[in-house]
């Protein structure tokens, strides 16, 4: 995790320093109706334990497996979606505790691009001096049209909490917190709004650690969404994520079997994968308007 203080707080002048790749993440998407029962989750839980098994690799039970949180999701972005359509997402995550939304919200900002140069270059850092989360990251996704595979998309992601922020201004407005959103072209009068008037429901359980071996862990979690309004369910997430001080110490051993445990779980449970690209993108394809973005 990189923190660091917004570039023009000392200076008050704009100076980027490339920031290194130290994350690879790697999301399964899941079919959401295989998910109704709390009986489903320990089932998927049991098929990962058995391709860990079959791999030598460790599932630990220190981080409070099956622990489940409650989020709400929510996306912004220009009427023409501007923001997605150049690399761009901007999302608004709620905590609940004790069925209650709490004061502080997690605001991210990620340009996500195939292309690793193009993503580094990009600066997602807040023009205000203020605390950020800034990473870069490797995700491995699905390939678009079939099991069995994977491939990479990079992103750069800025993560900072804040109180109940108002982002249904107009663009003007967002670019003064992020600059880096200038690049997509939009009106400086051009209204944010909710992505598809979707607010989503989010599930998220604890599905332990993953143990790689060369002292590199992951924590595995679960996520379905719904849509808040209808509890429609929409699409599940498998996911771990591997840290590192750059690729060139990300253990070779460590990387095979992460692979090999992404492309073990897709053999094992095909009727469970979901075949598509990302999250977002689907919750940005639920509407009408045409998007131009294919991540």
């Amino acid at each position: 995790m990189s923190t660091s203080i917004s570039n023009a707080q000392i200076t008050g002048e704009s100076v980027f320093h490339p920031d290194p790749l130290q994350y690879r993440e790697y999301k399964l998407l899941l079919r959401a109706d295989h998910f109704t029962r709390s009986q489903q989750f320990h089932k998927f839980r049991k098929i990962t334990h058995r391709v860990a098994k079959s791999l030598g690799i460790t599932l630990s039970k220190r981080s409070k497996p099956m622990e489940t949180h409650l989020r709400e999701v929510i996306f912004f972005d220009t009427p023409k979606f501007r923001l997605y359509n150049n690399g761009f997402i901007l999302r608004r995550r709620t905590f609940y505790e004790n069925g209650l939304p709490q004061p502080e919200h997690e605001l991210v900002l990620k340009f996500r691009q195939t292309d690793k140069e193009t993503t580094a270059a990009v600066d997602v850092r807040p023009l205000l001096p203020c605390i950020n989360v800034i990473k870069f990251k490797e995700e491995i996704l699905l390939p678009f049209d079939k099991i069995g595979g994977m491939r990479s998309v990079y992103s750069h992601g800025c993560e900072l909490d804040t109180p109940n922020t108002m982002l249904t201004q107009n663009f003007e407005t967002i670019c003064q917190v992020f600059p880096a959103l200038l690049r997509t072209g939009a009106k400086a009068k051009t209204g944010l709004s909710v992505v598809n008037g979707l607010a989503i429901e989010e599930i998220l359980v604890n599905f332990g650690e993953i143990d790689f071996g060369s002292k590199m862990t992951a924590k595995a979690t679960l996520a379905i969404w719904r849509n808040r309004l209808t509890q429609e369910r929409l699409i599940g997430e498998y996911g771990y994520q591997l840290k590192f001080r750059s690729p060139e110490e990300f253990p070779a051993k460590a990387r095979e079997l992460s692979e090999a445990f992404y492309l073990g779980l897709q053999t094992e449970a095909p009727d469970w994968v979901h075949l598509g690209t990302t999250k977002t993108a689907m919750i940005y394809k639920s509407g009408k308007m045409p998007v131009v973005s294919h991540e």
